[in-house]
């Protein structure tokens, strides 16, 4: 079990840290080519290009939990169409997102707070953005089908592409030729057509495996997967969400200063806190398998190992980053009170990596295990947490009490986890004793 769990978790670590590191290589070439004002607006316009990824990350994660969740019950033909169905959904939904970023760019800008010199980097940054869509949501939404597939390796490969790719293009694009923040996107927007390829290249030699007979079904299929997306996509974009919320605040309390050291702040933890969620997302394969097989022994071995590696994750993660909390900003071509205002406000945020790995993996287990309502409550639960208490304590403490309310909202909702966690295992217990004395009565 303990093989089976690293070599799922493993590959899926890296992903996700590579996915954190496309952002941190745009703010890398970004910050030192343009200054504070082009990290700004990198940081400002992100959550844009991240509900673009999360799209394609709750439509591919949600058709890939159903893909195994059928393969472990050895219901092939339901296998294989929850995968086309899938590939359909991210086209369409790729589609969608360009018909409506088109004509709403400025105006998303101006709700996101962007005027003058940051709206018109903004405007720079997204028109590239939104010509590239379809790769970014297919870039995104295939992998996970190829990771349940048990391709594990090769999803990371593909990962890596991209992210190498993305590399050499910021440094040609941003540092060598003077394109800026369109070339940053150019960069980002290449790097997914690059995954995509290497997806498309892993699956052409299995499309024969994967035919599927179209008979009665598959509009029930699609409505489960659809059902299932907004948790995957919920839990990739939440984290957006909070950006949106503290940038908010930290305008209000802190201005420029405090928003370009919230910047460096949430590409610093973003890595750590996308490690925690490979975790999460690495377990999922195994989850929705052994679930299928009604195994739910195997479950809990899973669970226990998550719970264990993903602490010890962010323990890990706490001890690096405090060590490292003066020197992160200097990366970022930052300004020297951008950097000691990050030294001074890093260790704040990174108390909550303990209090995000709890509630990733309870997350990771609910969606996968089709306890949908568990995981709707715990995902769109913490943004409003968090909302809530920044209408309470930035009005008593000032900008501290922004950066504060990033771990008090993390640690309510790992306490609301670990209590729905004992409510599943009281139920799964009750279930299990009364088949017991079943099996007891029809003995005797």
């Amino acid at each position: 079990m303990t093989k089976t769990f690293f070599k799922y978790v493993i590959p899926s670590m890296l992903a996700f840290a590579l996915s954190g590191i496309y952002a941190i290589v745009d703010g890398f070439f970004v910050g030192n080519s343009v200054g504070d004002q082009g990290l700004a607006t990198i940081n400002l316009v992100y959550p844009l290009v991240a509900l673009i990824q999360a799209a394609g990350t709750g439509v591919g994660m949600a058709g890939a939990i159903h893909f195994a969740i059928a393969e472990g019950g050895k219901r092939i033909n339901e296998r294989n169409r929850y995968f086309w169905i899938t590939c359909g959904l991210l086209i369409a939904v790729s589609l969608l997102l360009t018909l409506v970023y088109l004509p709403l760019n400025k105006t998303l800008l101006h709700l996101l707070g962007m005027q003058g010199q940051l709206e018109i980097y903004g405007l720079q940054y997204m028109r590239v953005i939104t010509a590239g869509i379809l790769f970014q949501v297919l870039g995104v939404g295939l992998v996970p089908l190829i990771r349940n597939m048990g391709k594990s390796l090769q999803a990371m490969a593909a990962m890596i592409a991209g992210f190498l790719t993305n590399i050499v293009l910021d440094y040609l694009l941003v540092w060598i030729l003077p394109y800026g923040l369109p070339g940053a996107a150019a960069a980002t927007v290449l790097g997914q057509a690059v995954t995509v390829l290497w997806c498309a290249a892993v699956l052409f030699p299995v499309r024969k495996a994967l035919k599927a007979q179209w008979d009665k079904g598959w509009e029930y299929q699609t409505t489960r997967i659809l059902k299932l997306t907004p948790s995957p996509l919920g839990l990739t974009f939440v984290p957006n969400v909070t950006l949106i919320l503290i940038n908010w605040s930290a305008m209000q309390f802190g201005g420029d200063p405090a928003v370009s050291a919230y910047a460096v702040i949430s590409y610093v933890c973003c890595v750590m806190l996308l490690l925690l969620q490979g975790v999460s997302d690495g377990t999922q394969p195994l989850f929705s398998q052994y679930y299928g097989e009604q195994k739910p022994d195997k479950v809990r071995r899973v669970r226990r190992l998550a719970f264990q590696f993903g602490l010890a994750i962010a323990l890990a993660s706490v001890l690096l980053l405090y060590g490292l909390r003066y020197e992160a900003a200097v990366l970022f071509g930052a300004s020297e009170e951008i950097v000691a205002m990050v030294g001074e406000s890093l260790p704040v945020f990174i108390l909550g990596f303990v209090f995000v790995a709890i509630s990733r993996i309870a997350i990771s287990y609910f969606y996968a295990t089709e306890k949908n309502k568990y995981a709707y409550l715990l995902i769109y639960g913490e943004p409003l947490i968090l909302a809530a208490l920044l209408l309470i304590l930035p009005q008593r403490c000032g900008i501290a009490g922004t950066w504060a309310a990033v771990p008090v909202s993390q640690l309510a909702v790992a306490v609301l986890s670990l209590g729905l966690l004992k409510k599943v295992q009281r139920k799964q217990e009750k279930f299990r004793s009364e088949q017991r004395n079943q099996t007891v009565e029809k003995s005797c």
